[in-house]
């Protein structure tokens, strides 16, 4: 069962993104604010380690390597019975993530893992 997916506006997003700055990664941290919002980086910029959890690799057409998406364990407790949307808004996030220049942000949508969850 997949734990995460991304919208076609996200989708479009990373492939901007990977033609200006090459391979990419998420990472969602916790905290409040911009600290729970999912940061995309170039790949190896955030170090993850074992206090991480590797949720899943994003498939996206048109980029050649998966995008992993990390997030800190003590996160994914708390998360650990949803299915994740990876979208994108207008705004910028005050956060070091690669789309901030862009003035759009990425933010997650949840819901219950169930079943049908794909």
């Amino acid at each position: 069962m997949d734990r995460i997916a991304l919208t076609p506006a996200a989708a479009e997003l990373i492939r901007k993104l990977r033609a200006e700055h090459g391979p990419l990664m998420f990472h969602q941290s916790g905290g409040c604010c911009d600290g729970s919002a999912p940061m995309c980086y170039p790949l190896g910029e955030f170090r993850t380690g074992g206090s991480d959890v590797l949720l899943g690799e994003l498939e996206v057409d048109g980029v050649e390597e998966p995008v992993g998406f990390w997030m800190s364990a003590s996160q994914f407790e708390l998360w650990a019975h949803t299915h994740l949307t990876v979208d994108v808004v207008p705004g910028r996030g005050s956060g070091f993530s690669l789309e901030a220049p862009e003035g759009v942000r990425f933010l997650i949508r949840s819901r219950l893992l169930d079943d049908t969850a794909s």
